[in-house]
């Protein structure tokens, strides 16, 4: 495992996007990350290290010192993969496993290497696959393996019994268009089914936040679902989705999305726009940030920008939900300097998916951000209608009320959707003329 270290005030990890908040990440902190990448899948590190690269090389990124120590190291410990936490080109990344004599991956490589082990769902099978095959397309130096692969993932690090069949341009062409044709078909399925969503319609409540931050935990806590949730980089990957109740007795369709990355290949935003179309549609966007990461800020800023590239620039600006997450984690000092800052703000609050401390408070805040849009409507109901009564009491906010001997009068608070929902349901029950 390789990082190779910029000087500061450099572009950061090679990329030519790189936010200024990744650029001021320590290399220590990306190290780790790019470890944390490796074990997702399973690799046993034997050896980790940030090289500085004061001008990167067009040959081998690294200087010829660099590449020769490793080279010794390498053959030292037999190693047979080395992982270059930075976007390699193809001769770039040929001419390090003819250095080394081992098989080279970079950071794009190893996304999506873990992206084709976790996806689950059609439609993440098939993202995650385009994804590579793109990435594949611009560098014929590797072999197109995954369509008989003994494992997960796509090939990109070898293994046992895989067989290597040399991909062409053409071929990898047609995979790319057989497969936008399937995608295609996918999407309408599930425009399909966000109609439907809009029939019923809940607001919708989308947690984001940097890959490893808790949006899962938090996910399972509060509707009791059995999402995959471990102390592990992009533990979820496909979207999740389920009803919740928040104290109002409002009910939201809360989104489990996949975590975003500093350097996330360009090849998986443009593939998993669809995936993350639920964040472009929701009413409040939950960021569900680990307050106990060194480099938590940089977290934020880097899922602030992903944001951006998605269209929501709006709702960044406008301030979304911050959930300080893991402030159980945090020393004494810390946390009370936390909890301090964030009683000065409205919308950032600090929790625990954990312990579930804080929690009541971030619904709440949900239920108020969904309640400023609310209108106010004077309904005059018979006595006798008590479903309309009961479903005013569970959509709404009844301000006052009033009764006589044969009618109930109402003043409630009603989110629009509720509002229409609300006419319909009278229009239905009322008598042909």
């Amino acid at each position: 495992m390789v990082h190779p270290a910029r000087k500061a005030g450099g572009r950061g990890e090679g990329s030519a996007d790189s936010s200024p908040a990744t650029a001021i990440r320590l290399p220590e902190a990306r190290l780790a990350e790019a470890v944390g990448l490796a074990q997702a899948i399973e690799l046993d590190i034997v050896l980790a290290e940030a090289v500085p690269v004061p001008r990167p090389r067009p040959a081998t990124l690294l200087g010829k010192g660099a590449v020769e120590r490793l080279a010794d190291a390498i053959a030292d410990a037999e190693i047979g993969l080395a992982v270059i936490d930075s976007p390699l080109t193809p001769v770039q990344q040929r001419n390090l496993e003819k250095a080394w004599g081992c098989k080279v991956i970079d950071r794009t490589g190893l996304i999506l290497e873990i992206f084709g082990a976790r996806a689950r769902t059609r439609e993440g099978t098939l993202q995650v696959e385009l994804a590579a095959l793109s990435y594949q397309r611009s560098r014929l130096v590797r072999s197109w393996t995954h369509l008989e692969r003994q494992r997960g993932g796509f090939g990109f690090l070898g293994g046992p019994g895989e067989t290597q069949i040399e991909a062409d341009r053409r071929m990898i062409g047609d995979r790319i268009v057989k497969l936008e044709r399937e995608l295609d078909d996918v999407k309408r399925t599930r425009d399909l089914h966000r109609k439907a969503r809009r029939r019923v319609p809940y607001p919708i409540v989308a947690l984001v936040g940097y890959t490893n931050a808790g949006k899962s935990t938090l996910f399972n806590s509060v509707t009791r679902a059995e999402v995959m949730a471990k102390d592990m980089l992009f533990a979820t990957l496909d979207p999740t989705m389920r009803t919740l109740e928040l104290p109002s007795g409002r009910k939201v369709i809360l989104s489990d999305t996949v975590g975003f990355i500093s350097d996330l290949p360009h090849e998986l935003v443009a593939a998993f726009r669809a995936t993350l179309e639920e964040v472009l549609e929701a009413d409040v966007v939950v960021h569900v940030r680990d307050i106990s990461h060194p480099d938590s800020e940089a977290q934020a800023a880097d899922v602030e920008t992903v944001l951006r590239e998605l269209g929501l620039a709006e709702m960044v600006d406008n301030g979304l939900v911050e959930g300080l997450n893991k402030i159980d984690l945090l020393s004494a000092e810390r946390r009370e300097e936390v909890i301090n800052q964030a009683s000065r703000h409205s919308a950032r609050l600090p929790f625990s998916a954990v312990t579930g401390e804080g929690v009541p408070a971030l619904l709440a805040e949900l239920d108020r951000r969904l309640g400023q849009g609310r209108a106010m409507l004077d309904v005059s109901l018979p006595l006798t209608d008590g479903a309309s009564i009961a479903w005013l009491y569970r959509h709404g906010e009844i301000v006052a009320r009033r009764d006589d001997q044969s009618h109930a009068y109402l003043r409630v608070k009603l989110d629009a959707a509720d509002v229409r929902r609300f006419h319909q349901r009278q229009a239905a029950a009322r008598p042909p003329s």
